[in-house]
């Protein structure tokens, strides 16, 4: 249902939360959350377009968040990147259908309970709720090695 780039773009998002460093470089990110590097570019440009992360330059540069971790809701993640894209209107475009169908609506009011869900839920909660050991292999919240950010 959540695209492969909502999926990276959530990853990378929980593992600056979960940084005290002033700024991440796009490689230690991609290292520290097993996303291609490459792809992680544009997840973060989009990241930074949408105002969620900024970006330095320069030797210390790197990525942080723009603003606090409980600020920032999965959902201003997702819709940066990959909107939930809800059905307003007949999806076949048939201009004599004003409402939508029951399949359609029944959709739509899935889609409603996720976006609900995703607005409910801070970067700060997801680190609140993180167990240990879980998604270890997805997002390593432990800081990487010299040998591992190399």
């Amino acid at each position: 249902m959540l695209s492969q780039t909502v999926e990276y773009a959530l990853r990378a998002m929980i593992y600056l939360a979960s940084r005290g460093e002033p700024a991440l470089s796009a490689e230690r990110i991609a290292a520290g959350t097993n996303v291609p590097a490459g792809y992680l570019s544009k997840v973060m440009r989009d990241l930074v377009v949408a105002g969620h992360v900024t970006s330095q330059r320069g030797p210390r540069g790197g990525f942080i968040l723009a603003r606090e971790p409980a600020q920032i809701t999965l959902l201003d993640i997702i819709n940066a990147v990959d909107p939930i894209v809800r059905i307003r209107e007949c999806p076949a475009g048939n201009p004599a259908h004003v409402r939508l169908c029951a399949l359609h609506e029944r959709i739509d009011r899935a889609l409603a309970h996720v976006e609900r869900e995703f607005r409910e839920a801070s970067l700060a909660d997801m680190l609140v709720e993180a167990q240990p050991g879980s998604c270890k292999k997805i997002i390593n919240l432990r800081a990487p090695t010299d040998r591992e950010s190399a």
